[in-house]
């Protein structure tokens, strides 16, 4: 029964698929997981090494050192142990193919095709082949995993970190403080005072200015000039 589902080897920097296994599986979930898995290859540089994102059917894992990633959907009862195992075996293949430059100067999705078929056989490797002829691999997996035990996201946690990286910053309601009214100061009440009185004499000099302009509409205009 196959466990793995479906695997791709990024760049941590910036999420750009270099290399994925060849897609069998159109389920509804499945396609909603491989977008989520897109999402979350964006982020790989804030997350430690190792990680798992669960959801309902299937899970997401990846495993990171350097420049490059592998990223896995398997089953939910796929062990973290075997998924974890895959993904080094995957990045160890991979990192002997390609060295960092040709890495770093990848500048389209899928550049390394040539190592699909690398993906296929290892996924085949780890879902046919039986767990006891693995073990001491998995063993060593299982012991490192428990010393230091991966990070352990959800999926809606990948739409979270999307919306970050784009600017759309998580709203955290709070409720607003409540601020309490000081008395009025004696000098406060003076100000207001004084206020007021400055804008009762300007009124009157506006209302007196109008009144001026009214009754004399056409002021005369005396020319100065040299006397002939």
């Amino acid at each position: 029964m196959s466990m793995i589902f479906f695997a791709c080897v990024v760049r941590v920097r910036d999420g750009l698929p270099l290399s994925a296994s060849t897609d069998f599986y159109h389920t509804q979930d499945f396609l909603e997981c491989r977008r989520r898995l897109k999402t979350l290859g964006l982020h790989l540089a804030r997350y430690p090494g190792r990680g798992s994102a669960e959801g309902r059917d299937f899970s997401i894992h990846f495993s990171s050192s350097g420049d490059v990633a592998c990223m896995a959907i398997c089953s939910r009862q796929c062990p973290a142990a075997m998924a974890f195992c895959f993904l080094e075996t995957l990045w160890w293949e991979f990192t002997a193919s390609y060295d960092t430059t040709c890495i770093g100067l990848a500048s389209r999705p899928y550049a390394f095709l040539e190592f699909d078929s690398v993906i296929q056989k290892i996924k085949w490797h780890f879902n046919y082949v039986s767990s006891s002829q693995m073990k001491s691999s998995l063993e060593k997996i299982q012991e490192e995993l428990e010393f230091q035990p991966p990070v352990v996201l959800t999926l809606e946690d990948t739409d979270v970190a999307n919306g970050m990286m784009n600017g759309h910053t998580p709203m955290h309601l709070e409720p607003a403080p409540n601020f309490r009214m000081e008395p009025v100061t004696a000098l406060g009440i003076l100000s207001l005072i004084l206020n007021i009185m400055c804008a009762a004499l300007n009124l009157i000099r506006g209302v007196h200015l109008a009144e001026h302009s009214l009754q004399d509409p056409r002021r005369p205009i005396l020319l100065v000039g040299p006397n002939l």
